[in-house]
């Protein structure tokens, strides 16, 4: 059940519609949670993997059982979700009986090693089998690939750090323990960001369950905008170049320098409007039923510095990872040396949270080199000259964007490859003859164009000031037009992998 397709949309109108006519917030709690957990459901009874929905038609688990067939992949999901939410439940109630400092730190250390072991088992452990027999077998010793026949449950990376958020906010003391399993389950599984973010801290979500709710604060026009505007995002333009993309990387041997910038540009345009389309239209779910999430996205391709881009790129995910990895590590207190080995160990982890697999790795180090060459140079004399900083102001967007593209590369595409694509990217070398339409990069102009209006709020506040009319007509009309641009079969979302 992907946010853009029509049951979607019946599903949110009926939890919007329940939500709304309950008058208690326990009873909104309730159907908020059971809804939540039907949509994690529908993601294996007939999700995204089409090899799944093939299979296992729409609620077909019932049937399954009668019959005595083999279960839809993943049915055991949700208990992986529960599991986790009644650990931390738990441990929160045991850290606020806690009375010594070995107790509280026992209690920290059940949360941090359930969490960090599920998501190290089902995301990792195929890894590291395939890296230790890479790495025997590179010395000549005796080996045998082992592959274990485990099945990455949705949204385990992003509900674990939720999870874990809450466990650490509550031994720091920046949150009392939750007495209500309601409330806890609703935060860990509240379904808007459950698989795919943003993600969202214990300290905001939590105060916001204990507050009535009143459907006269919501900002229609603005949750419709922001909807619609990530409906574009992920279906309009991340759907459409993605052909191109998938066709150039896996051979990319075939094709010239030309085609090399346009793929990668294209990929550039794909993963940011597939994510932030995501988490648009997931801010603007929540907002609709009441709930404030975390915003993800900044206009991060008009960073002037690695470290800005990543203060506006995945904000909800840097900024965990700032709060509770750079900084427990020591951050920027202590020698230099200290401070780049925390930020190079910050951005390696960063980069293995994306993914299984060493280019993801390489991905997270060099933005990590990146964001440690930055500080080194920041303190000398040059860069603090007018000039120089007139320069960066120009040049430093432009740099900043060319280098996230290189990276990029070594994000999509495995170590084997990317020796070969960064040739024609870096380099202009061309190993093949093909490419690609030269509109393809009017094509990209024009997306930038338009993202750098929207950068300076052409497009923010007018649609305001018009009757409420007047604005439905031209709702209705943008998603006319943009209706033939929906392609015939829809990918889930770049994200749900992680």
């Amino acid at each position: 059940m992907l946010f853009f397709q029509f049951r979607f949309i019946v599903f949110f109108l009926v939890v919007l519609a329940v939500h709304w006519a309950l008058r208690g917030q326990t009873a909104r709690k309730v159907w908020l949670l059971a809804a939540s957990h039907f949509f994690y459901a529908c993601l294996f009874l007939a999700g995204p993997d089409s090899a799944t929905h093939d299979q296992f038609p729409p609620l077909a688990f019932a049937e399954a059982v009668q019959q005595g067939r083999p279960l839809p992949t993943g049915w055991w999901f949700p208990l992986v979700l529960w599991g986790s939410t009644l650990m931390d439940w738990i441990v929160g109630l045991g850290l606020g009986r806690a009375r010594s400092t070995a107790g509280r730190r026992a209690w920290l250390l059940i949360s941090l090693c359930a969490n960090l072991g599920v998501l190290a088992f089902f995301k990792y452990a195929n890894f590291g089998l395939a890296s230790v027999h890479a790495a025997l077998t590179w010395l000549g010793l005796p080996s045998s690939p082992t592959v274990l026949a485990i099945f990455l449950p949705y949204g385990i990376s992003f509900y674990t750090f939720q999870s874990m958020s809450y466990s650490i906010d509550v031994y720091r003391g920046r949150l009392a323990p939750v007495r209500s399993l309601l409330d806890l389950a609703c935060f860990i599984s509240f379904f808007p960001q459950l698989v795919a973010g943003p993600i969202v801290r214990a300290t905001a979500f939590l105060p916001q369950l204990e507050k009535s709710r009143r459907w006269s604060d919501v900002d229609v026009r603005g949750c419709l905008t922001l909807f619609f505007m990530g409906f574009v995002k992920k279906v309009c333009v991340s759907e459409n170049v993605a052909p191109l993309v998938d066709t150039y990387f896996a051979q990319p041997g075939n094709y010239n320098a030309q085609a090399a910038w346009i793929a990668v540009l294209f990929w550039a345009v794909q993963i940011y409007c597939d994510f932030s389309g995501y988490s648009d239209m997931a801010i603007a779910c929540a907002r609709l039923l009441g709930y404030e999430l975390t915003r993800n996205f900044a206009f991060p391709y008009f960073a002037s510095s690695p470290a800005e881009f990543w203060r506006r790129w995945h904000i909800s995910l840097s900024t965990w990872l700032r709060d509770y990895l750079y900084i427990p590590l020591g951050g920027s207190h202590g020698s230099n040396r200290r401070t780049y080995r925390n930020l190079m160990l910050t951005m390696l982890l960063g980069g293995l949270w994306h993914g299984a697999a060493w280019h993801f790795v390489a991905w997270g180090g060099v933005h990590g080199l990146a964001l440690c060459v930055q500080r080194a140079t920041s303190s000398l004399a040059i860069f603090r000259a007018p000039r120089w900083s007139h320069f960066l102001r120009i040049a430093g967007p432009v740099l900043t964007f060319y280098f996230v593209c290189c990276t990029w590369i070594l994000f999509r595409a495995p170590l084997a490859t990317s020796g070969t694509i960064f040739q024609s990217f870096v380099l202009f070398q061309s190993p093949g003859k093909k490419g690609f339409d030269n509109a393809c990069l009017w094509f990209v102009a024009a997306l930038a164009a338009l993202h750098f209006l929207a950068s300076r709020e052409i497009f923010a506040t007018w649609w305001r000031r018009i009757p409420a009319w007047l604005y439905a007509a031209l709702l209705g009309a943008g998603l006319g037009v943009a209706l033939p641009f929906i392609p015939p079969r829809y990918a889930s979302f770049i994200y749900f992998q992680f």
